[in-house]
């Protein structure tokens, strides 16, 4: 085998995690050449009771009884039997090509750490006009047909922001090496393992982690256009509720990212400053006016909590 494929899965919809199977059902590279490790992160219906992936010879269903999507993926790549690791979500559907174009990609950019695609919207209905004005891509890319891959270790590298092209969540390649040495400072620092989802929390700062992280460990990072999803978005992803608490949760765990790998461009705040800063904010921004505004002040909201909270 060469590679490994980890899902990972909390209380899926079963018409949606179906598609996702399927759409790895169909892959171009034989089976062989690929293990399934799908990981149920603590669901109230086992997967197990309903998800059949004996179709593939080396596959597995692995119970991972610590919420959240950190512990999720470790279980996944403590269980992986390859080098390389796809992280899938269970509402990620795959091109037929995706894990074989992975593959070649490594072969011929062994140096790069992790890398990713497109990961291409599919709404389950049409959001709202406002939404597409909120700059909120839920989990989207799309950075055009041009190949990007980094070249950190061409000069004497020092982490100053966080780099452009960076692969997301969505359909993540990553080397096991390079993921190791993310665990490796996760384990000196359990801090971190809170910064990725769990359950119905929207934090949002793991993916920016290891990143961060695998860089500066000697890694290439890339966005390979090759490389396509469909990611399948629920109506209520864009919601104006949940909009608002995911702009708020994604920038409080952005701060604290940033600080953590120290190119923080905000300071500490004193917590007992919290109320007249948001009353600032709120005036300042004019929530009232429509739904962008109110998101513009949850994402403030947000970043004003992470520096209170580093």
């Amino acid at each position: 085998m060469n590679l490994s494929v980890v899902i990972c899965a909390h209380n899926p919809k079963p018409e949606i995690l179906s598609k996702v199977i399927l759409s790895l059902k169909d892959q171009s590279l034989k089976y062989h050449q690929w293990e399934l490790i799908l990981i149920d992160n603590q669901s109230a219906t086992p997967v197990s009771e309903w998800v059949d992936i004996s179709w593939h010879p080396s596959s597995k269903i692995i119970i991972e009884p610590t919420l959240g999507l950190s512990h999720a993926r470790l279980s996944g790549v403590r269980a992986a039997n390859t080098d390389i690791i796809v992280f899938v979500d269970d509402d990620n559907i795959l091109n037929e090509d995706y894990i074989q174009e992975s593959l070649k990609f490594h072969y011929q950019h062994p140096e790069v750490g992790c890398f990713g695609g497109r990961s291409i919207p599919e709404f389950e209905t049409p959001p709202p006009q406002w939404f597409f004005s909120t700059g909120i891509d839920l989990g989207c890319q799309n950075f055009g047909d041009k190949l990007h891959i980094s070249n950190f270790r061409s000069k004497d590298f020092r982490v100053t922001s966080y780099p452009q092209f960076a692969p997301i969540g969505t359909g993540m390649v990553i080397l096991k090496q390079a993921f190791l040495m993310y665990v490796e400072e996760v384990a000196r620092d359990t801090r971190r393992l809170e910064l990725g989802r769990k359950g119905q929390a929207l934090t949002s700062g793991e993916d920016n982690d290891i990143i961060l992280t695998i860089i500066k460990h000697g890694f290439e990072i890339a966005y390979v256009p090759t490389l396509q999803i469909r990611h399948i978005i629920p109506q209520k992803r864009y919601s104006q509720g949940y909009l608002s608490k995911m702009a708020f949760e994604s920038n409080r765990s952005w701060v604290k990212v940033l600080n953590m790998h120290g190119i923080n461009a905000w300071k500490h705040i004193s917590p007992m400053t919290l109320p007249l800063r948001k009353l600032k904010a709120y005036l300042k921004i004019k929530p009232w006016k429509s739904n962008n505004k109110l998101i513009e002040w949850q994402a403030a909201c947000g970043i004003l909590k992470g520096q209170s909270e580093i």
